[in-house]
């Protein structure tokens, strides 16, 4: 079953799992993460390859089955993610609904897919592909127009190369004066932290650097968390 083919009030999921938020500005906090099925993209260093096909069917799930997982957490703090969320067009009204029951409500997303139907209430996380992600030729640069001070965009590191073309990004887009954030990351066991922290620190930019904590306090590979 392709997702474009489900009924209007349903999603693929992937797993519903409550955590602390690993990464951006709001890491530490306590987050109830819903990672749909299914990404257009496939970046060399991915680290939820289980959650990328697009075709396979995990649990389809009616949007009043998700709230109520959710409300099982006791947890006023959302995450839609993936996968790519917005694979599903089902995502941009269960955004909406999550924000309507009073949800503070991010999303993870690719750089690739339309974010401009996005609840402007959503905070959205996106990703502007490096070139060492063999994925840069698929960024949507025509999102940037829909970012905000209430949005950040994020640039996973894996090389030196991938650092300075971000950089070029970043001054051709003004992104520093349009995002609330600009976040680099390392590719885990791909760029030394140490390093990216060094390049952070000589560039002269305003841009934040992260590491992912949930790989620090579990397996980097692990599931569910």
């Amino acid at each position: 079953m392709k997702h474009k083919n489900l009924n209007s009030d349903v999603l693929n999921v992937n797993e519903i799992f409550f955590s602390i938020q690993g990464e951006g500005t709001r890491a530490g906090r306590p987050c109830v993460f819903v990672r749909l099925q299914g990404c257009m993209l496939r970046c060399a260093w991915c680290d939820t390859d289980y959650a990328l096909d697009l075709e396979e069917v995990k649990s389809l799930m009616t949007f009043e089955q998700v709230l109520e997982k959710i409300a099982e957490y006791n947890c006023n703090f959302v995450e839609l993610t993936g996968g790519e969320p917005l694979a599903q067009r089902n995502a941009y009204s269960f955004l909406k609904i999550l924000c309507d029951r009073g949800y503070e409500t991010a999303l993870e997303t690719n750089g690739h897919a339309d974010i401009s139907e996005v609840d402007k209430r959503v905070i959205k996380i996106m990703d502007i592909k490096c070139p060492d992600s063999k994925m840069s030729h698929y960024n949507n640069f025509k999102n940037i127009s829909h970012i905000s001070k209430n949005d950040e965009v994020k640039f996973a590191i894996a090389s030196d190369t991938d650092f300075h073309w971000a950089l070029d990004i970043i001054s051709e887009y003004n992104l520093t004066k349009i995002a609330g954030d600009v976040i680099f990351s390392p590719v885990f066991d791909r760029y030394t932290p140490k390093r990216l922290a060094e390049k952070v620190l000589a560039c002269g930019e305003k841009v934040r650097m992260q590491l992912q904590m949930h790989k620090f306090i579990w397996h980097p590979n692990a599931e569910g968390v």
